[in-house]
């Protein structure tokens, strides 16, 4: 309780809606359509998934004003800044050199820069501290920090700790304007929001105004995004050519079994398991892709929903693959011998 010999206490400043000054709609990006301008995010992968290799296709996008990976235009360029902290600085040259040259651009003077040290701490005070300054000096438009386990030494499960990192790179972005893209690790299994095969804390996905999720499959590499404030763009297909330097290409995405259409890689693991051409019980599926039963109904009744499968006293069967009457009972009652 305050007492009275306590100073007033100065409240916050505040400001009606229709005061504040509209973004143009020009503004809304720094690459159309995968990245919002002065967006914070992440861009996930599981190991080996190419993350790096994307991360750099973006930063000599944005650095050149061309358009990312030769198809998604960049709406403004300038600097970009990153730390790589499992590449030499050779093997980044390398990457980004290879780059360039499939890209077109002049390599000399590209003004990607790295930041020059054996390590950076997101978790230390003065490290931060020091990003800051880096960022306030060079100004650039996006920064990568590549990876987030690479870069802490907290316990990325603890949403606490996590939050507070997120929080300090959220002020850099407010208070600096730069975007800032954190390469993350994803897990294996799959997950009905990509968001949460995310490894650690919940809070990567929810602090992402931005985000790129990389999810290998049989057929190549799915690249799929999501955004705060944006409809998300279709998923597209991901390669790593050789020729005439090493650098990735979209390729079209995966026909039967890509998510553009119908939400995340656990639909698609289940319309993916179905092609098989034989039925599939609940307790099957859920054994078969190692994920809670309840994530999984939700999963089925989606997919149920938007016509792609349907469910007999078999089991569950793609939607065009079966001729027998559908269930009307919801995924996992009694009709299902396999559901309890």
């Amino acid at each position: 309780m305050p007492r009275d010999s306590d100073p007033p206490v100065e409240p916050f400043p505040v400001r009606r809606i229709d005061s504040v000054e509209a973004k143009p709609a020009e503004a809304q990006w720094l690459i159309e359509p995968l990245w919002g301008a002065s967006a914070v995010g992440v861009l996930g992968g599981q190991p080996r998934s190419l993350k790096t290799w994307l991360a750099a296709e973006l930063a000599v996008a944005v650095a050149t004003g061309t358009p990312a990976l030769g198809r998604f235009p960049v709406r403004v360029s300038g600097p970009v800044l990153i730390f790589g902290a499992e590449d030499d600085p050779p093997d980044l040259r390398a990457r980004f050199e290879g780059i360039a040259a499939t890209r077109g651009v002049t390599f000399s003077g590209l003004p990607v820069f790295l930041i020059d040290v054996g390590r950076l701490h997101l978790d230390s005070d003065e490290h931060v501290a020091r990003l800051r300054a880096t960022i306030s000096k060079l100004t650039p438009l996006l920064v990568v920090l590549d990876p987030f386990v690479r870069l802490v030494s907290i316990d990325e499960n603890s949403a606490t700790e996590v939050s507070a990192v997120l929080a300090s790179l959220r002020a850099i972005q407010r208070d600096l304007g730069c975007a800032v893209l954190l390469v993350h690790h994803m897990r294996k299994s799959p997950s009905s929001h990509l968001g949460q095969q995310l490894r650690g804390s919940g809070d990567f996905a929810a602090w992402s105004a931005s985000a790129l999720y990389i999810t290998r499959r049989d057929d190549g590499l799915l690249l799929q995004v999501e955004h705060r404030n944006a409809p998300a763009p279709p998923a597209v297909g991901l390669r790593l050519e050789a020729e005439p330097r090493p650098h990735l290409c979209v390729v079209d995405a995966p026909g039967p079994t890509s998510t553009a259409g119908h939400g995340g890689v656990l639909e698609a693991a289940i319309l993916e398991r179905l092609s098989s051409g034989r039925p599939y019980t609940t307790l099957e599926l859920r054994d078969l892709l190692k994920i809670r039963k309840a994530t999984l109904i939700d999963a089925l009744d989606k997919l149920r929903a938007e016509k792609l499968v349907v469910r007999a006293p078999t089991g569950w069967s793609l939607a065009r693959e079966s001729n027998q009457l559908e269930l009307s009972e919801p995924a996992g009652e009694p009709h299902d011998p396999h559901s309890r």
